[in-house]
């Protein structure tokens, strides 16, 4: 572990769904495809859908979700970084929109940062790394999309997989082995991207597969290699819930146990910036996690890629 590796203390984990359903039964209606048809290739099953609901709506319910988990003292939070690629407008952030829903009006940085599925990863680097100088105190970190905006319904590849929804963490500053965190991010760009968002998300299926095993296997691979643990030390692996092939295939290429891999895009698709800590929040409600290490890994368009360890 590097000496300046900022170190956190995880408090809390919330997230958000909204209660309207996109089921492979709807997407039947839209266009030529079926049920098996997705299962097979996705995993998928049902997706949310927000209705008259914001980014910033779900951002502020996760956020009130892992509040009120352990009673948190508001006042405490003086910085959000909020990770998203569809906000409620291009400015100011939406984390200033989460903010004043919380009402929160002492001193606070928030801001918005944009890394596509790998966002909440980034933020998590992001909030440790500024909680480390001092100045905060704690940092709530959020990943929401209303990616549903953004689906062509017209297009049988792309609209079966995304959903919406809200997952977020309350962290603060830590010095003691107990709570230590390792993080790895890197990003790679490529003038052919594989996913673009001008006004309807377009996909190179293909190709994001490829990258996506390829980069799954690098993070996990590195972020091990930093940390110094070994793969049989993790107790649980939580994946950006993409496609359920792709995790199979790391799976297998890695030889990890499938069952060691956290699962549940069957419910919500594919939440971009939102998966990871939806994921997270679902394992904290699980009994028994304390002392626990989990590794967080991500991909996303523009080629980004990054994992993170955290003792629970």
């Amino acid at each position: 572990m590097k000496q300046n590796q900022p170190m956190i203390k995880i408090v809390s984990s919330g997230k958000y769904a909204p209660e309207t359903l996109i089921t492979n039964e709807d997407l039947e209606k839209m266009v030529e495809t079926s049920d098996e048809w997705i299962v097979t290739r996705t995993g998928i099953k049902t997706r949310h859908k927000a209705v008259d609901e914001l980014t910033s709506d779900m951002a502020y319910k996760a956020a009130m979700n892992a509040i009120n988990r352990v009673n948190y003292d508001v006042s405490k939070i003086d910085l959000i970084v909020m990770a998203t690629i569809t906000g409620d407008q291009m400015t100011p952030s939406t984390a200033n929109f989460v903010q004043a829903k919380l009402g929160l009006n002492h001193e606070v940085m928030s801001f918005d940062i944009n890394a596509a599925c790998t966002g909440f990863v980034y933020g998590l680097e992001v909030a440790a790394s500024l909680l480390q100088t001092g100045r905060f105190r704690a940092a709530l970190i959020i990943g929401g999309e209303t990616l549903t905006k953004i689906v062509d319904y017209t297009d049988r590849n792309t609209c079966v997989l995304f959903g919406d929804g809200a997952g977020a963490m309350i962290i603060e500053p830590a010095y003691s082995e107990r709570n230590k965190a390792y993080f790895f991010n890197a990003a790679r760009g490529d003038t052919n991207n594989i996913l673009t968002v001008v006004s309807k998300i377009k996909m190179d299926g293909k190709k994001v597969y490829q990258f996506a095993v390829d980069a799954m296997e690098q993070a996990i691979h590195k972020v091990l290699d930093e940390s110094g643990l070994d793969i049989s030390e993790i107790d649980q692996i939580i994946p950006h819930q993409a496609n359920e092939r792709i995790i199979q295939s790391v799976s297998k290429s890695m030889g990890i146990p499938l069952e060691k891999f956290m699962l549940n895009l069957s419910q919500y698709g594919n939440t971009s910036a939102a998966s990871i800590p939806i994921t997270i929040s679902e394992y904290f409600d699980r009994e028994d996690i304390k002392g626990q290490k989990i590794l967080l890994v991500g991909f996303g368009g523009g080629f980004t890629w990054g994992s993170a360890i955290l003792q629970l």
